[in-house]
């Protein structure tokens, strides 16, 4: 994943002014018009309403009295149609803001009559970059309703089987709908696991090739972004175990049941994170450690070179000194100058007892097995 994997990092911004009354609302920076859709159901019908506003909804839940309804909005950006919301539902300013707020972390708060849970909804994009967005949900008698940032469709599955009507999910009441929402969240969790472990194991099989430094970078990207599944997977799991224990009667024992395997299934995805965690680690210390290897390797070549090249450096040096053994001006002969100055053929003489003693040193270095090494 050299260029392809990239990462929309979740990181905290405050969102409105420094000393702002708890429970103000303030819409997200680059927020979305919202988009809402009502599916109405009971065990004999399921109905679908596209509204444009927060009249329209509770028309819609008038018109089906009989049915428990899921108000699912994609985008944030109406302040007053959360407040129009929230004074409906009578549900404290605390919870809006958090709505509002899409830095939250995993968490499940309960209320007098209702419960309100927030999750890290983790997706990788075509382009391959680690999205991670807000998903909440608020669960209020026969309604739930659930907030998202992004248009994007991320509860296909459920609302097929809502469809379907087949399973529990149309008599358990909105808290089983609230778990099948949830449990889609932490399976998607898997799918990014499946993505990021192929890609390690691309990286280790890359290794074993031509190494370079992106191989470094790229395994510096996974070991990132698994830091973020950890950031929002420990939470996660946490959150779910407060549902299991709540006594709210909006989670029955049934859907306690179902929670209890979502529950599994975090403590399965954080063993995975911490898993691909230290193969990121050990892929980039295996990384260094043939860097250093080929460095070695590389100073052995040239030391072998350099110590073949310092006798005959020494040999020509000696011999480039110029000590005349005759005094070319009177022809007096000089003591303990060099007599091999003027000898026929000397350059020939000195060039093959270089060669010589470079052969010799090969020799040498061939017999200790250092060039079977290289």
């Amino acid at each position: 994943m050299s260029n392809q994997n990239k990462r929309k990092l979740y990181k905290m911004k405050l969102q409105g002014n420094v000393g702002d009354r708890p429970g103000s609302i303030h819409v997200p920076e680059g927020a979305l018009k919202p988009r809402i859709q009502v599916f109405s159901y009971n065990t004999k019908e399921f109905v679908t309403a596209t509204c444009d506003n927060a009249k329209a909804v509770f028309n819609q839940l008038n018109q089906c009295n009989t049915h428990n309804h899921w108000i699912k909005i994609n985008g944030l950006g109406d302040a007053d149609l959360i407040q129009q919301i929230g004074h409906q539902l009578s549900v404290n300013d605390l919870v809006l803001e958090d709505i509002m707020n899409v830095h939250q972390r995993p968490k499940f708060d309960e209320y007098d009559n209702y419960v309100f849970a927030t999750s890290r909804l983790i997706n990788m994009n075509k382009d391959n970059e680690l999205l991670n967005t807000q998903f909440s949900a608020l669960v209020k008698d026969n309604i739930i309703i659930s907030f998202e940032e992004t248009y994007d469709e991320n509860f296909e599955g459920v609302e097929n089987r809502l469809k379907g009507g087949k399973g529990p999910i149309r008599t358990a009441g909105p808290g089983y709908l609230c778990y099948a929402l949830l449990d889609t969240i932490i399976d998607r969790y898997f799918v990014v696991m499946d993505h990021i472990g192929e890609a390690l194991d691309n990286i280790e099989d890359r290794l074993y090739g031509k190494v370079d430094r992106s191989i470094m970078y790229d395994t510096q990207r996974m070991k990132r972004t698994l830091i973020t599944l950890r950031r929002a997977s420990w939470p996660e799991r946490d959150k779910i175990n407060d549902m299991i224990r709540t006594i709210s009667p909006l989670i029955n024992d049934e859907t306690k049941t179902y929670l209890r395997d979502a529950y599994d299934h975090c403590i399965q995805i954080m063993d995975l994170i911490e898993s691909y965690k230290e193969i990121s680690a050990n892929n980039i210390d295996l990384y260094l450690s043939m860097v250093s290897n080929r460095m070695n390797e590389i100073m052995k070549v040239l030391t072998i070179i350099s110590v073949i090249f310092i006798p005959l450096t020494f040999v020509a040096g000696v011999y480039g000194m110029n000590f005349a053994s005759n005094n070319p001006y009177t022809n007096q002969r000089l003591p303990d100058n060099m007599p091999e100055l003027y000898q026929p053929h000397g350059y020939i003489y000195a060039m093959a007892i270089m060669g010589l003693i470079a052969i010799a040193q090969i020799i040498f270095f061939w017999k200790k097995g250092w060039f079977n090494k290289l």
